[in-house]
């Protein structure tokens, strides 16, 4: 766990994929907890009764749109990486994984990647929102669950990559929420505003791996005391002994 405190309070926060379900949660609790400017980032336009509220329009698989999405953000203290897709799959059709990546993986990779130096400057915060998919493969959802998978790599290595810079990286790790993603199938699911608020409190006690609603908290204690977690500790000094 990281020993650096955080806080929305004042702060400025771009959230992607920002125009319903968790997006828009996360948008609604960001500016519960005091944040001085949300940036509210979709592909389609969006509209926000709070004044604090910046919408922008960005497809992250876009690199012109996350170009002027930077050039639009004067200051930035807490990215959160929310965009995402989901779609069932079969394991038989390649596009499904290609599509699944350029969105998951990719798109969280080039907007942060886009954003570091102004995280940088703030000594900021990534925050990516995975899913406990990444741990235990989703089997009517491969393409998906492969992609978090391959989100949660990337969030690990970030972390141990960002902290000589300051920016310290977090990984949401949802079950499933009651969002159109996943509505559809007939599994419990817990309320966006729900995951938002336990997601951002994760965040503000420096959590490392967020654990927000009662089906992934029973994984929580096993992730943070397994070897798993302990390994990718030991490769973060790697990292530290190479950068000295």
């Amino acid at each position: 766990m990281s020993t650096t405190a955080i806080t929305f309070d004042g702060k400025s926060v771009p959230v992607t994929g920002a125009n319903r379900g968790l997006g828009k949660a996360l948008v609604n609790e960001a500016l519960r907890r005091g944040a001085r400017r949300v940036y509210a980032a979709s592909r389609h336009p969006l509209v926000h009764a709070d004044q604090r509220v910046v919408p922008l329009i960005l497809d992250v698989t876009n690199p012109d749109q996350i170009e002027k999405a930077v050039e639009s953000v004067d200051s930035l203290d807490i990215l959160i990486n929310n965009a995402g897709v989901s779609v069932p799959d079969n394991l038989t059709d390649r596009s499904a994984f290609e599509s699944h990546l350029a969105v998951n993986l990719y798109g969280t990779l080039d907007v942060t990647q886009a954003f570091l130096p102004a995280l940088t400057r703030s000594r900021g915060a990534v925050v990516n929102v995975v899913s406990i998919g990444a741990l235990a493969a989703v089997p009517v959802l491969p393409a998906y669950s492969i992609s978090k998978a391959a989100a949660l790599s990337l969030t690990q290595s970030l972390r141990a990559l960002l902290a000589g810079q300051g920016v310290s990286v977090h990984a949401v790790m949802p079950g499933p929420i009651d969002t159109d993603m996943v509505r559809d199938l007939d599994i419990p699911k817990a309320p966006p505003d729900e995951v938002a608020e336990a997601a951002l409190d994760g965040v503000e006690q420096a959590e490392e791996e967020i654990f927000p609603d009662p089906m992934s908290q029973m994984l929580a204690d096993g992730w943070r005391a397994g070897v798993t977690k302990e390994l990718e500790r030991q490769n973060a000094v790697l990292v530290r002994a190479m950068a000295a």
